[in-house]
């Protein structure tokens, strides 16, 4: 399959890699491919994001996926629907930290073979749907927009986010269309 990455499309998976690193993650998640994208300049999901006002509110994903990240994996509706029930995820967390440390709920910093950092389910499941994503608009490689499309139709945190800040397949699929139109 990495043999139909682009290069763009490669930078975003190593640059995964470097946000896992930075953060002490366990594994390389979608959360981290959210911010690689988002690191991306001049490329289709680049464009995609900065016509859709992303850019302009990276400190507010960040924070929404840094919230994720120390509640374990919870997004914002989760804590949404517990807090419907009476759990104060934000209590929880902070008792949980005052015990056993910051970022306690995170993801274990285990490595994979190798010293290398191992995908997680959800990441891996990114990864198959851009591929899938591509071979449904018939074209034979796979850029950094596919993996962006991938993240918009997921059930995890990143989709969430996204979907909070407006970046739906919808959205990301129109912009892309008129880039293309554009070009």
């Amino acid at each position: 399959m990495f043999e139909k990455f682009t290069a763009s499309a490669r930078e975003v998976v190593r640059g995964a890699v470097t946000h896992a690193d930075r953060t002490g993650s366990g594994t390389v998640g979608e959360e981290e491919l959210l911010l690689a994208l988002l690191d991306r300049e001049g490329t289709p999901a680049a464009g995609a994001l900065a016509a859709l006002g992303v850019p302009d509110r990276r400190a507010t994903v960040t924070e929404a996926l840094d919230r994720a990240r120390r509640s374990g994996g919870l997004s914002p509706a989760d804590t949404t629907a517990l807090a419907e029930l009476g759990i104060d995820v934000e209590e929880i967390v902070s008792r949980v930290e005052a015990a056993h440390g910051t970022g306690a709920l995170a993801a274990q910093r285990a490595r994979g073979r190798f010293g290398r950092r191992p995908f997680s389910r959800e990441a891996k499941g990114v990864l198959e749907r851009s591929l899938r994503i591509a071979l449904g608009r018939g074209e034979k490689h796979i850029g950094d927009e596919h993996l962006l499309l991938a993240l918009t139709t997921g059930a995890g945190v990143a989709t969430a986010v996204l979907a909070d800040h407006g970046v739906t397949r919808a959205e990301v699929e129109r912009v892309l269309a008129e880039q293309t139109h554009a070009a």
